[in-house]
């Protein structure tokens, strides 16, 4: 139980350690000893439906976050962190790596000393002490309670705590390093060699004073038991599947990415890591007799930010940048800790003026990852969602039962009750998938489910393939088909990885138009015929043009398929399957589009256009967008300040309420518009504006 970069890949031969064991296990076999326990496969899909869920009133919302270096988290996982802090929300963050890295923290005109790489790593942790405690409205000098965890095997991290009345923050430290003495990158390594193993760097000033050693299942299992430890209600990580971006080699090196990656190594090997725990975390809650750990994932993609363009208003990235401030810290600074206040190279405006622009934007790796909601005969709502990486549907009790359910503040971590509004989920199967379902309804009501399923994720040389699968309603408002797979775009398991988010429209004929962003980033699709359910080949629709996931489809008054995505030059746009994309604008952020319209946002802008011109909402993030006959389009957005906002029939509505959603839809129907969120806790709500 638990107590309280740039040098390309190179794979090794088994270390001699490996050679000894095996021979030593089969000595040992001889002579009817006891033999070490084989080493864990990864674990595999599971499918089938039925296993029970933790509950409302087994659970409290909880934010545990995932990241390979110190600063990960604030640059690519905020405002989102920052959104549930301010909510109440506890957060525990992981580090993996010491963030070591060289060993060498200064800035231009101060003196150059010998490189010290236990004071750098203790300088950067004190960087992010800084930073949460500003996170938690205190000073950034505030001092924290530092101890040891002591993980399976006797493993030691680092957990550093600080709380501000019912609000709190846990910083854990495993310090495994970025780089070995042969100087290829550490944790890309542990992912795929069997026989490596990794000895944790010291921090100075640390608690934990001996080092340990890490290879792949050891890793896997600390992850895995920090998520049965803290049980998070969300989860976020790292992108484990980064776009395919070619380059010269001289601008890669000078950028840190990988070899034909859109990331840092690091980046991607830890977010593999990190979603190989969560399914080890299920498959052994399973195992054990318990229920689906009841908790929503979010991907946040790296690098990939420096490649498209910004999607952060002035006001957003001046919140965000803020958090890197006391992070950089300064070497004038007297923060009480001997080895450095902060990780100087990133101090005061030097994320802004960065030539990368990470700070300026904030992608999400699967977008769209929002319950899909429907409307039974009887005007009960039905919200379809992942938890727990499975399928599962909620229902409302009544008609309206799920509107205005949550208690005020139900989020400052105490568990929401379920009550007589949304009911318990029920588990779809499906897993280990993706966070985003796309969907569809049938001429008879029937509901598709689809999403990407994590079909395979093992590292030390084994497979790691995602693939397209489908959940069919058997009759409305009724029981499901089996899971079906409707394979990939791609012809390789590695390409097949960059797939994104499914969404898909039922056209007036009848036919399910399906549409994914394929690995070359441009849109491939199937189609699902309307006289027997059989699915076409998939296609990719034409036109060069790289795209942005978070792809927004909708029809027209003709029944015709528009498809819009947010390019690297200006929106795209296909017509029933023909390219219509001709003096179309830059969108900085994903898009929307009803009747065959499309809402944009501009670059580094909190305006949303639409086709009149301004659409009012302003704010950033994903947009919504439906159609009613009495309301006209209606829009559901996030503000400035990160509350959802909806426009209808001419009038803006913001929410007020204290609990903030990991995710909303929208929802026209006979009790006009409704609002369904997903709560931090992993239970909806409704919102009538």
């Amino acid at each position: 139980m638990t107590r309280r970069e740039r040098i390309p890949l190179v794979t090794t031969a088994p270390r001699r350690r490996t050679v000894l064991a095996v021979a030593l296990a089969v000595t040992a076999a001889a002579a009817g000893c006891s033999v070490p326990e084989p080493r864990r496969t990864a674990p595999t899909a599971d499918p089938a439906p039925g296993k029970p869920i933790a509950t409302a009133g087994e659970r409290r919302a909880l934010l545990m976050q995932f990241s390979a270096h110190p600063d990960d988290d604030l640059y690519f996982m905020n405002p989102d962190t920052q959104r549930l802090l301010d909510s109440g929300v506890p957060l525990v963050s992981v580090y993996v790596t010491a963030g070591e890295h060289t060993g060498r923290n200064r800035i231009a005109g101060m003196p150059d000393t010998p490189p010290d790489r236990a004071a750098y790593s203790a300088a950067r942790h004190q960087g992010l002490r800084q930073a949460y405690a500003e996170a938690l409205g205190l000073p950034r000098f505030t001092p924290w309670r530092r101890e040891v965890l002591t993980l399976p095997g006797g493993l030691r991290a680092e957990a550093d705590t600080l709380t501000r009345g019912a609000r709190r923050v846990e910083l854990v430290f495993l310090n495994l390093p970025m780089h070995t003495t042969r100087r290829y990158m550490a944790l890309p390594a542990l992912w795929h060699d069997r026989a490596l193993e990794l000895r944790t760097h010291l921090s100075a000033g640390s608690p934990v004073t001996r080092s340990d050693t890490y290879d792949y299942d050891r890793l896997v299992g600390a992850l895995a038991d920090l998520l049965r430890r803290y049980r998070p209600t969300v989860v976020h990580t790292l992108d484990p599947d980064p776009d395919v971006q070619h380059g010269d080699e001289a601008t890669r090196r000078r950028d840190s990415e990988q070899p034909g990656y859109a990331d840092h190594g690091d980046h991607t090997a830890v977010a593999c890591f990190t979603w190989a725990a969560l399914g080890r975390w299920v498959t052994d809650a399973v195992r054990d007799g318990g229920p689906v750990p009841a908790f929503t994932t979010r991907a946040f993609r790296g690098y990939y930010n420096r490649h498209w363009p910004k999607n952060l208003p002035p006001e957003v990235l001046a919140e965000k940048a803020a958090r890197l401030v006391p992070y950089g810290g300064d070497p004038s600074w007297q923060c009480g800790n001997p080895s450095g206040c902060g990780d100087y190279g990133v101090g005061g405006d030097r994320p802004l003026t960065n030539r990368k622009g990470w700070v300026r934007s904030t992608h999400h790796r699967w977008p769209g990852a929002r319950p899909a909601v429907t409307e039974d005969a009887d005007g009960r709502l039905t919200a379809y969602g992942v938890l727990g990486l499975r399928a599962v549907r909620w229902r409302e009790s009544a008609p309206g039962a799920g509107t205005g359910t949550r208690p005020p503040g139900g989020t400052r971590g105490a568990s929401a009750p379920a009550g007589a509004g949304w009911g318990e989920p029920e588990d779809l199967g499906g897993g280990p998938l993706a966070p985003a379902l796309g969907s569809a309804v049938l001429d008879d009501g029937r509901v598709l489910l689809f999403a990407v399923r994590f079909a395979a994720l093992d590292g030390h040389g084994g497979p790691n393939r995602r693939e397209v699968v489908l959940l069919e309603q058997r009759s409305p408002g009724g029981p499901f088909l089996a899971w079906r797979g409707l394979g990939n775009p791609e012809r390789s398991d590695d390409r097949g990885r960059r797939i994104g988010a499914p969404v898909a429209v039922t056209a007036p004929d009848g036919r399910v138009h399906l549409f994914v962003r394929n690995a070359g980033k441009g849109v491939s699709t199937r189609v699902r015929a309307a006289s027997d359910g059989s699915w076409g080949p998939w296609r990719a629709l034409p036109g060069d043009a790289e795209v942005q996931d978070g792809l927004a489809v909708s029809l027209d008054a003709a029944g015709r398929v528009h498809v819009y995505a947010a390019g690297r030059d200006s929106v795209r746009h296909w017509v029933d399957g023909a390219d219509r994309s001709d003096r179309l604008p830059l969108s900085g952020s994903t898009v929307a589009t009803v009747g065959g319209e499309l809402f944009h946002r501009p670059p580094a802008s909190a305006g949303l256009l639409g086709p009149a011109g301004d659409a009012g909402l302003d704010g950033y993030g994903e947009v919504v967008a439906a159609r009613s006959p009495a309301l006209g389009t209606v829009l559901l957005g996030t503000d400035l300040r990160g509350r959802l906002q909806v426009r209808a029939g001419g009038r803006l509505h913001t929410r007020t309420a204290v609990d903030t959603a990991v995710a909303a839809a929208l929802h026209l129907g006979g009790r006009g518009t409704t609002v369904v969120g997903l709560g931090p806790d992993g239970h909806p709500w409704s919102w009538r504006p």
